[in-house]
């Protein structure tokens, strides 16, 4: 998806209010040069991924995984540290 997009993009990982637990996942492309100077930002095969200091909280330990299988696909948020797994669609 993001090659598909000319722009040098980021993907930024986060939490905000709302699901079952009280707290769901985000994920979003964005401009890398819209990351803030308190942001993490961590590398991965060439991969930039940006997340704010409250979040960064939240996904400490988390495993990031896709699957394109056609029942059960998408991404799969695995936080150790999490009551349940979380989904994003």
């Amino acid at each position: 998806m993001r090659s598909e997009r000319n722009e040098d993009l980021c993907l930024r990982i986060g939490v905000k209010q709302g699901g079952c637990s009280g707290m769901s996942y985000t994920m979003e492309f964005e401009s890398r040069e819209n990351a803030r100077p308190d942001d993490s930002i961590i590398e991965y095969n060439g991969f930039v991924i940006v997340c704010d200091p409250k979040s960064l909280l939240f996904v400490f330990g988390m495993q990031l995984d896709f699957s394109d299988a056609l029942i059960g696909g998408g991404f799969s948020f695995k936080n150790p540290n999490a009551y349940t797994n979380l989904w994003l669609w």
